[in-house]
């Protein structure tokens, strides 16, 4: 993403009447525009505005991180958040359950001829501020435009950077058994925002997104139990597809018990609605952690305490399986496998 500056005697865009065309993405006079009244307008930094196609950043000591998602929610606002701002929480997030310290973001626009730029104003000032709240810099960025009818509105890919500190080892492989599964707050929330918003389903008390950056939990988390064997935001697949990958990479079990399952009661209702299971449904502002036993409850206090972990708990525990599986000790006595999802079950959640 560059920019030109100095385009005198050009008429302004007009943000409210107007639509992405096929101009805006062939590098000329109209493309050049929309890159400096609109993406620098709510983006612009000392690095970004020294218009390279490279940024070129300074990193603290530590080894690096680095992650890439892509971004095709539908619909692109949904109830507590929307496609620009979960770009941002997304890329931090992965930035973060690596140990990392995320601190630099890229940003690629797909947009689709006839795209109103008014939503395309609110999508880029929603992940400017989603952004400056994760204390993370966008860098660098790139728009392409395609014809009409071979996009879907809008799709987002980024990339972010950041720094592990020295000491810090996190990864899926790491659980033992004996450890202690945790979460961070209330499962379901995001799926079900979205759903609902698909589905034009409406109750009695409106559900929203989680969809928050994490990075200053996972902060204070380590800074207290820098031990954290491991780190996962359960997105896509949720809960169940979170633990499923953990026991695979570790080689163990995981056994849940559902009374200590964070599950708001409307989330619940709506999945029995829905014929969804809770622990099925993405999360894009909730994470799982796996410390040893020792650590659970310093951990579980320390998340207690951070605004964003204010609901965490302890919700299972590592076992030694060699099947690998993850079960659920149910309220009634019982347990049931916890599988992989299989199919898709919410398209274009994320």
């Amino acid at each position: 993403m560059s920019k030109t500056k100095g385009l005198h005697g050009v008429r302004p865009i007009d943000v409210e009447r107007g639509q992405v065309d096929l101009s805006h993405g062939a590098g000329g006079r109209a493309m050049t525009q929309l890159i400096e009244e609109l993406f620098f307008d709510a983006l612009g930094n000392e690095v970004l505005n020294r218009e390279h196609d490279a940024a070129l950043v300074e990193l603290p000591p530590g080894r690096v991180v680095m992650s890439t998602d892509s971004f095709v929610i539908s619909p692109i606002f949904f109830p507590g958040g929307d496609i620009g701002s979960l770009s941002v929480h997304g890329t931090v997030n992965d930035l973060a359950m690596g140990g990392g310290v995320p601190k630099y973001l890229t940003v690629g626009f797909i947009l689709e001829e006839g795209f109103p730029l008014k939503d395309l104003k609110r999508i880029v000032g929603s992940m400017a501020k989603a952004a400056q709240d994760a204390g993370v810099t966008i860098v660098s960025g790139d728009t392409k435009v395609v014809e009409r009818g071979k996009g879907d509105g809008i799709f987002i890919n980024t990339a972010g950077v950041g720094v592990v500190s020295d000491g810090v080892v996190i990864g899926g492989h790491l659980a033992r058994p004996g450890d202690k599964v945790l979460v961070s707050g209330t499962l379901g929330d995001h799926g079900v925002a979205v759903m609902s918003k698909r589905e034009n389903l409406s109750f009695t008390t409106e559900i929203l997104s989680d969809a928050q950056s994490l990075n200053g939990l996972t902060t204070a988390m380590l800074e207290s139990v820098p031990g954290i064997r491991v780190l996962r935001d359960p997105t896509r697949g949720g809960l169940s597809a979170a633990l499923n990958e953990i026991a695979q990479q570790s080689g163990v079990g995981v056994a849940l018990d559902e009374a200590q399952l964070p599950i708001r009661p409307e989330v619940k209702s709506a999945c029995e609605l829905l014929g969804l299971d809770p622990l099925n449904v993405a999360n894009e502002g909730k994470l799982v952690a796996i410390c040893a036993a020792e650590d659970a409850e310093k951990l579980l206090a320390v998340m207690r305490e951070h605004p964003k972990g204010k609901d965490a708990a302890i919700v299972g525990d590592v076992i030694d399986d060699p099947r690998h599986f993850v079960h659920l000790r149910t309220g009634f006595g019982g347990k049931r496998l916890v599988d992989w999802l299989a199919g898709e079950q919410l398209p274009r959640i994320c």
